[in-house]
């Protein structure tokens, strides 16, 4: 069970709107950016939530991967979002792809600042 669990909050980001309030290019972008990374996608399910008094709704965006998982949530009013990438390293260290495709999520959102963690699961054999 060892891996790597990576996450980031991002605050006032500054990309296009679009990119916090639409699933559709949102998703399409995230299984392009983990083919990029080098990981293999398995299924997404992508959803953007109804506006509400405080302003257009965000988007969970979340890719199932042979490798484990990745997970976006947008919060346009206030500019904001959270990042969850982890790889499972069963068979293959997949941690310099997890920091390649946080670091490609991050430069989408273009934010002002980011809280990033990092967390290494499991214990060695």
């Amino acid at each position: 069970m060892q891996g790597l669990h990576l996450t980031a909050d991002l605050y006032n980001c500054r990309c296009a709107s679009a990119w916090l309030t639409d699933a559709d290019p949102l998703g399409a972008w995230c299984v392009a950016a983990v083919q990029a990374a080098g990981l293999q996608a398995v299924g997404q399910l992508f959803h953007t939530f109804p506006a509400t008094e405080h302003g257009p709704g965000g988007v969970t965006a979340t890719v199932l991967l042979a490798e484990s998982h990745l997970c976006v949530h947008t919060w346009p009013e206030k500019k904001t979002v959270t990042l969850d990438v982890y790889v499972c390293n069963f068979g293959g260290d997949h941690s310099r792809r997890a920091q390649q495709l946080m670091q490609a999520l991050i430069d989408r959102f273009a934010p002002e600042w980011t809280e990033q963690r990092s967390l290494d699961r499991g214990t060695a054999p």
